[in-house]
């Protein structure tokens, strides 16, 4: 039987799970290279998708290299105004522009109530979706089930789309876009700062628990500045608190930076080594072949840590694999001193070298 030739993608966020769901969509499109293919994704997350210079139709390009077309949604404000006319508004011109396209199936690898919805409405008369979804109810929406096979949650993703492919799949690079006005923005700083070998260490996570010290980060980089290595510390929205401890902490050997999705990808395709927790910059590292040092507090690094890099993953035996969002760090987290850190960081550097 024919595959369908129109999929709809469901993986509206975060960071580090629509990063974790490429892959998978990228062996899709290897394997089925006749499928157009849609995405779903929230708007802040759009440019892991497609570069702002890139259309969210047409022919595929290097800004737009995955997705045919990208559906861009606000659920936030949706959820936060559920009963004004505007939401409603904005709802319904959801719903139409992802029936536009009159797509026959679509996968949902978020597992929620409300991707499935997005997937129901999208028109498609085949769903698909993991058997076992982190919202239970979300599995009464699929008209076909896959068990998530594997051990990290890329895996568990791939298994999901050869479901859809009835197939085998070869686990490839992911692909994410290029923009060349970042990359210019990106070579004009490190040469202004005469950065040769950038060193991006990211402080913030989701939440307190999974965020080794701030002051840490700080401590890092001044031992790495020995080595004659640059540090530069990203941080997103709510987390210029920790940057600034970073920053203070390395005593002039670090300065924090604020970088859109589209200008951090072009930053970290040109770092010698990512350090971090688990958040979604790590993926992104770890999703460009960069060497990443992963500290890890109470997630599981089997299933979230970094994928197909070289890697050093740091976690206490302290740690218990946790969820909860509390917001003071690991008691584990804690007992990575700065020394493991600056060790991993230094062994992997030298790989590099050789």
């Amino acid at each position: 039987m024919a595959h369908p030739n129109r999929l709809l993608i469901v993986r509206a966020s975060a960071m580090g799970d629509i990063i974790h769901t490429l892959p998978a969509v990228a062996a899709l499109r290897r394997s089925l290279p006749e499928i157009t293919i849609g995405w779903v994704v929230e708007e802040r997350w759009v440019e892991l998708l497609c570069s702002p210079h890139a259309s969210l139709g047409g022919p595929r390009s290097p800004g737009r290299p995955l997705a045919d077309r990208i559906h861009p949604i606000n659920t936030k404000v949706w959820r936060r105004t559920p009963l004004s006319p505007d939401t409603w508004r904005q709802v319904i011109g959801a719903a139409g522009d992802l029936s536009a396209p009159h797509y026959q199936a679509a996968i949902d690898f978020q597992g929620a109530i409300r991707s499935a919805v997005l997937a129901r409405l999208s028109g498609a008369k085949e769903i698909y979706g993991f058997a076992h979804p982190r919202e239970g109810v979300a599995k009464m929406f699929y008209t076909e089930r896959a068990n998530a096979n594997g051990a990290h949650v890329i895996e568990q993703n791939l298994s999901l789309a050869e479901t859809f492919a009835g197939s085998r799949l070869e686990m490839p690079k992911p692909v994410l876009p290029r923009d060349a006005a970042a990359e210019r923005e990106c070579d004009r700083y490190l040469t202004e700062h005469k950065i040769e070998r950038l060193v991006l260490l990211n402080p913030g996570a989701g939440w307190g628990a999974k965020q080794w010290p701030a002051e840490r980060y700080g401590e890092v980089a001044k031992r790495l500045s020995e080595d004659g290595l640059q540090c530069l510390i990203n941080y997103g929205p709510g987390e210029h608190a920790l940057a600034t401890a970073a920053e203070i902490s390395s005593e002039g050997c670090a300065n924090s930076i604020s970088l859109s999705l589209t200008q951090l990808i072009a930053f970290t395709r040109r770092a010698a080594l990512f350090m971090g927790g688990d958040t979604g910059p790590m993926h992104l590292a770890a999703a460009l072949g960069v060497p990443v040092v992963a500290i890890f507090g109470p997630t599981d690094p089997s299933r979230n840590g970094p994928f197909n890099t070289r890697s050093v993953v740091l976690r206490s035996a302290a740690s218990l694999t946790s969820h909860k969002r509390r917001t003071q760090p690991d008691e584990g987290l804690l007992k990575i001193s700065v020394e493991e850190v600056v060790a991993s960081a230094r062994q992997l550097l030298g790989e590099s070298r050789a």
